[in-house]
């Protein structure tokens, strides 16, 4: 089974998790929670590619490579909590979303242009979400030294930049579904490139 597969089918539930004060997941996944998706929706296959990858990490398996660093950073205490979120955050959009589009055009026998609404929906869902992680975790300009390194690390990230390169991905893969070797090439540098920026996110602030 490759990669690509093992977190397609089935559909992972949710279910309740209690992590300790300053959990890197948990941050994120507290964030994360934007209630009852409609099944078979992209919203729904989304989530249910995360909850695969959180599921995975915590039974210490092998989640995508863009979500390790998650775990293996989840209780660095030079780690804020912003920057836990942000780096779950792009993990699902870089990586996550881009296949979500991929299993929805497969199930439905679909071209992405027709999930165009849907993805333009999802994207405001993420917005939303990611406006909520600067306002609830984003520390004040009171407690941020001048030229403090947290700032640069929030600034030089873009949500519009990695939703864009998502829908590329997508297109691309769904282009290549008759050459499974050039695919799964293309999967696993989507995967290897969205771990490098969650990585670059979890620098050590403080």
């Amino acid at each position: 089974m490759t990669q690509t597969e093992e977190f397609t089918e089935p559909a992972v539930r949710s279910r309740p998790h209690r992590w300790p004060p300053g959990d890197g997941v948990g941050v994120f996944h507290d964030v994360r929670q934007t209630g009852h998706p409609e099944a078979g929706s992209l919203e729904a296959r989304l989530a249910e590619r995360y909850l695969a990858a959180l599921a995975a990490g915590e039974a210490g398996g092998h989640p995508p490579e863009c979500w390790r660093p998650l775990f293996q950073y989840r209780h660095h205490p030079g780690v804020r909590p912003v920057q836990f979120a942000l780096a779950g955050l792009h993990a699902h959009v870089a990586h996550d979303l881009a296949l979500a589009v991929v299993d929805v055009c497969r199930t439905r026998d679909c071209e992405p242009a027709a999930l165009e609404g849907e993805f333009e929906r999802v994207g405001d869902l993420l917005a939303s979400l990611e406006e909520r992680i600067h306002d609830e975790l984003m520390p004040g300009p009171d407690l941020l030294r001048i030229a403090d390194p947290l700032t640069h690390l929030v600034s030089t990230w873009s949500l519009e930049r990695a939703r864009e390169a998502a829908w590329t991905a997508a297109r691309v893969l769904r282009q290549l579904r008759g050459l499974p070797s050039p695919a799964e090439e293309l999967r696993q540098q989507t995967d290897a490139g969205a771990g490098l920026v969650v990585r670059f996110l979890l620098t050590p602030c403080r």
